[in-house]
């Protein structure tokens, strides 16, 4: 056991101040998530999804700077991610509305001025719709009709359409007794 710890010593030290170094990386990055929540009054489940996309990219990272300290060379990792880049661009090129979902709900996590239980009217020539937000999810929002219909809308188009408050916070006691 000893010699295997004196061989790779330089490697199991990389790994530990790497994983120590992305463990507090990590930790900064959830609390600024945290923050920005808290701030916005940003529903915490959508807080939960950011910490959901903050811990891919540290595994990511991780990945990546513990293949360079076990010895994997800058050509075969260059190869490896530049392999799977393509698959992945490949597949989301065939299915690019869930990308352009995903990007919008992280895009209105952090500037979206509407928040659960808002009235919202959105201003669209072929179908206009004023309903209540339920739920803010990664690639749509639920909203409520005021005649109870639940509607599935997209995060991209929510970016694209012009979108007005007709009134704050109406899931409140008494507004859940209107439905």
């Amino acid at each position: 056991m000893y010699e295997i710890f004196s061989s790779y010593r330089n490697e199991i030290a990389y790994t530990v101040v790497t994983v120590i170094i992305l463990l507090i990386i990590q930790l900064i990055l959830k609390k600024a998530a945290h923050r920005v929540g808290q701030r916005g009054e940003i529903h915490i489940t959508r807080t939960r999804l950011m910490f959901k996309y903050i811990n891919i990219l540290i595994v990511l990272i991780a990945a990546f700077l513990l293949s360079l300290a076990w010895g994997v060379g800058i050509a075969e990792l260059s190869l490896i991610f530049s392999s799977v880049f393509a698959v992945i661009g490949v597949a989301l090129f065939a299915i690019w509305s869930i990308l352009s979902n995903v990007t919008s709900g992280i895009i209105l996590f952090f500037s979206f001025p509407y928040k659960i239980g808002d009235k919202i009217r959105i201003h669209d020539k072929d179908m206009p719709i004023e309903a209540i937000i339920e739920d803010i999810k990664s690639f749509h929002l639920h909203l409520r009709t005021l005649e109870g219909e639940l509607i599935t809308y997209p995060n991209n188009l929510m970016l694209q359409k012009a979108v007005s408050l007709v009134e704050k916070d109406f899931l409140t006691d008494e507004g859940k007794d209107a439905l």
